[in-house]
């Protein structure tokens, strides 16, 4: 009897990746500039490349009183690559939400942005397994257009893969999903993008 509601649990489980992987509308990378130019996305982004260890007095940000983890050198210059790219390619971020934590603000402002909402819902929970409510705002968020331009949300990893499970398997450091809301209370998935992929856009 386990057994077979196990596999009921596992069966709806899989139906539902299924179901969500095919509502995935890919954006080929030599459109996506374009597209991104037009507005009306959002896009999901886990911080740039931080190292485990949070830093000692010797080598913290000036700034990182608390000493949180912070980007490393990889991590700084892809941020900043990123920024240059969006900037070069006139795509438009009309509002960048970040989780509270250091390396998530970081990754915003390496990227050239001042003006950042904090949302505790981006946070991450001590690399726990995402709390539900915050696996829920995400989703909730993706489903709204921006107000302007694209709007840009960075986040960490277990939140990514806790909201969208059959998209962001595997998600790297700066890798970003976008989403387009329709307007009507639903949004597709149309692209997953490394972030040393945004250069070359």
């Amino acid at each position: 009897m386990k057994y077979i509601k196990w596999m009921s649990v596992t069966g709806i489980f899989f139906l539902l990746l299924i179901s969500e992987a095919a509502r995935a509308q890919t954006i080929s990378k030599n459109d996506l500039a374009d597209a991104l130019r037009a507005g009306g996305y959002v896009i999901v982004m886990r911080h740039a490349s931080s190292p485990r260890q949070r830093p000692d007095a010797s080598t913290a940000d000036p700034d990182n009183v608390n000493r949180e983890r912070q980007l490393d050198e990889k991590g700084r210059r892809q941020a900043q690559a990123m920024g240059e790219a969006l900037h070069r390619l006139g795509i438009p971020v009309g509002k960048v939400l970040s989780s509270p934590a250091y390396r998530a603000l970081e990754t915003a402002r390496q990227m050239g942005f001042s003006d950042i909402d904090i949302a505790d819902e981006l946070g991450n929970q001590g690399m726990r397994v995402s709390r539900k409510a915050y696996v829920a705002w995400l989703r909730a968020d993706v489903v709204k257009p921006p107000a302007s331009g694209n709007r840009l949300l960075i986040t960490h990893g277990p939140n990514v893969v806790g909201a969208f499970p059959g998209y962001a398997a595997g998600m790297q450091a700066g890798e970003a999903l976008i989403f387009h809301p329709d307007g009507k209370g639903g949004t597709v998935m149309v692209s997953r993008i490394q972030i040393t992929d945004w250069p070359s856009l």
